[in-house]
């Protein structure tokens, strides 16, 4: 694969027939498609703390250089640029946009040069690896590249543009596993707009001489996108492949795509484009069904299964009342058991008159498994000491900017101290259009502490996406041992910029065992009274009680901004006052049934509160017990 560059020609030899773009061309419509359409670059998107104490001679030059950059004004908006770092050198937004405008002018090392300094200053900002990515692959330094994206896509592992960029940086860099890998993992997600992934690991497959594969890649970057800017190049040479079987790199054409730029039907033949993918695709379909055909006559056990796919999502608000209100077990997302020895092992909290209760025995509760008491109950025990893994979810929208720094304190407090056992760790993600993970898994409060306090609110909210990532980053981490896996998230339980539901989110919790607590952030004290609260403000803690309850945690509503101190005090004590229960199921039958689960208590004549997960679907096969 030859890719060519108009300045400094032939960039690297590869392998293969596929040509993609210059990386020059690469890097200038990457950052053009940033600073139109990614919340990165806008400045309604993720913003550096520091750039809140820019003082206004320095945003007035900054406001004149950014607009001369859109323009592609570089010249103009260096001149501006350099004095608005020159008055305040810790402006992260204009480092940023001066190295683009250095990048315009081809000065990569300059551009490079401005995108550290926006690093050392911020180190929890996508859009300054991502641009430091940009300059890499402008100088041909490809490791450097990949390293840099990759880093940009760590903190926003949902954000496609990062996902899109890190495929085309591992593709340089002849990192084919990787780019492969990338690429799955878009595929596996919604993607409109992204498809040009497949081309990128098409190029990948056939850099290793895999042809069907890389056919493969480009028959599903027609279907899901034919108007894609690499359309073009994806049937000429799918049609190229028909015509030479023998696939010889050395007469295959050159092919180049534009990321900005919809390629014109001129494809040489009597088809049109369209008319010429929607006959590619019919073929492939047949020639599919007939190996299908063929290989289940062979091996009718072999036939490949295809299940139905996703169905498509509600509204947010019907999704809240859907889930918040009484789950039949028909259609209860919960767990399955695998257990072997056919046992059951349930984590519980009790509370009375909201304090949790740290001193109960076999005596003081009561379990129910299918509306049946246990064949056997076979143990209870304090899970105090367990090692913790918690997961921070902090909402930093513009709608809760005015109460943020007050959120800000009670969440590094509340860290503070729930984070204190030896094998404990933490993570902190916070989202408004995106979402950010701006401290992985550790066990450093300072860490963590620093990583809560950088978070700035600006832009939507991505509620779910933010909660479905973080549990699946709780229940994939590889443990040695029981733990705990509590999710806390500090929310006013609106979304308006997700693509997962709440209904996934809470399914996602069901199946990897972890527990969510909410911390409404809704004041209600601040604003009208609570008959008159919006209808948007009600759906929002219906939501949030949704997602906590139907998890197995707790919903806590301050009220206040005051009163969030006091909420995350007593969400401290729930989380270090869990019990796991153990029992065997009477009349247990591995029929894949829904089997529903209630547990209650009494102490000193108290009947107590339980939180505690509804049920799980008693899976046919056998494997090892789970803790629900």
């Amino acid at each position: 694969m030859s890719i060519p560059s108009s300045n400094t020609g032939d960039l690297r030899g590869l392998p293969g027939s596929l040509g993609l773009t210059s990386t020059e061309q690469f890097t200038n419509d990457l950052w053009a498609i940033s600073s139109l359409h990614s919340p990165f670059e806008s400045l309604r998107g993720s913003v550096s703390k520091l750039d809140l104490e820019a003082p206004g001679k320095a945003r007035r030059e900054f406001e004149k250089g950014y607009q001369l950059l859109l323009r592609k004004d570089h010249q103009g908006a260096v001149q501006h640029l350099t004095v608005a770092t020159t008055i305040y050198p810790s402006f992260v937004a204009a480092h940023n946009a001066l190295g683009s405008a250095y990048l315009g002018q081809g000065q990569n090392d300059q551009a490079r040069s401005e995108f550290a300094q926006a690093i050392a200053l911020d180190g929890h900002l996508p859009n300054s690896y991502l641009n430091l990515g940009c300059a890499e692959l402008a100088l041909s330094h490809f490791p450097a590249a990949q390293q840099a994206i990759q880093k940009a896509s760590s903190i926003a592992p949902l954000d496609l543009q990062l996902l899109t960029a890190l495929a085309y940086g591992q593709l340089m860099n002849h990192d084919y596993a990787g780019v492969v890998a990338t690429v799955h993992q878009v595929h596996e997600r919604k993607h409109d707009g992204a498809a040009v992934v497949h081309f990128f690991a098409a190029a990948a497959w056939d850099a290793q001489g895999k042809l069907p594969q890389m056919q493969q890649e480009l028959f599903t970057l027609l279907r899901e996108d034919p108007k894609s800017p690499a359309a073009l190049q994806a049937v000429q040479i799918i049609e190229d492949l028909k015509q030479d079987q023998n696939h010889s790199p050395a007469s295959a054409p050159e092919l180049k795509i534009s990321f900005t730029t919809v390629p014109h039907e001129t494809v040489s033949g009597p088809a049109q484009l369209p008319e010429r993918i929607r006959k590619l695709l019919q073929d492939a379909k047949e020639n599919s069904q007939i190996a299908e055909a063929e290989a289940e006559s062979d091996c009718p056990a072999c036939a490949p299964d295809e299940g139905p796919g996703p169905a498509p999502p509600g509204s947010a608000a019907d999704i809240a009342a859907d889930s918040a209100s009484k789950v039949s077990r028909s259609q209860y997302a919960g767990l399955t058991l695998h257990s072997s020895a056919d046992e059951v092992a349930v984590f519980f909290t009790a509370t009375d008159r909201g304090k949790p209760v740290t001193n109960l025995a076999v005596r003081d509760i009561d379990v129910r498994d299918d509306h049946r008491l246990p064949a056997a109950l076979i143990g209870l025990r304090n899970e105090s000491q367990l090692p913790l893994r918690l997961g921070l979810v902090i909402d930093t929208s513009a709608s809760i900017e005015n109460r943020f720094k007050f959120e800000q304190d009670s969440a590094t407090r509340f860290l503070q101290k729930v984070v204190t056992g030896p094998d404990d760790l933490a993570f902190v993600i916070g989202f408004a259009n995106s979402v950010l993970l701006v401290q992985d898994f550790t066990g450093d409060q300072q860490l963590i502490s620093h990583a809560v306090g950088e978070l700035v609110p600006s832009g939507g909210t991505a509620l779910w996406d933010a909660v479905a990532f973080a549990v699946d980053k709780l229940a994939h981490r590889p443990e040695t041992g029981p733990v705990a896996r509590i999710l806390v998230v500090i929310s006013d339980g609106e979304d308006n910029s997700s693509s997962a539901t709440l209904k996934q989110a809470v399914s996602r919790a069901q199946h990897g065992e972890v527990a969510i607590y909410t911390v409404s952030t809704r004041d209600n004290l601040a604003g009208a009274a609570i008959s008159r609260l919006t209808e948007d403000s009600l759906v929002g803690e219906h939501a949030l009680t949704a997602l906590a309850e139907l998890t197995g945690g707790t919903a806590f509503k301050p009220g206040s901004v005051r009163g969030l101190n006091g909420s995350l005090a007593d969400l401290q004590q729930v989380i270090r006052s869990r019990y796991l229960v153990s029992y065997k199921p009477a009349l247990f039958k591995r029929d894949g049934h829904y089997r529903a689960i209630d547990i209650s208590a009494e102490k000193d004549g108290h009947k107590l509160r339980v939180f505690v997960r509804k049920g799980y679907y008693a899976s046919v096969n056998a494997g090892t017990r789970p803790s629900l």
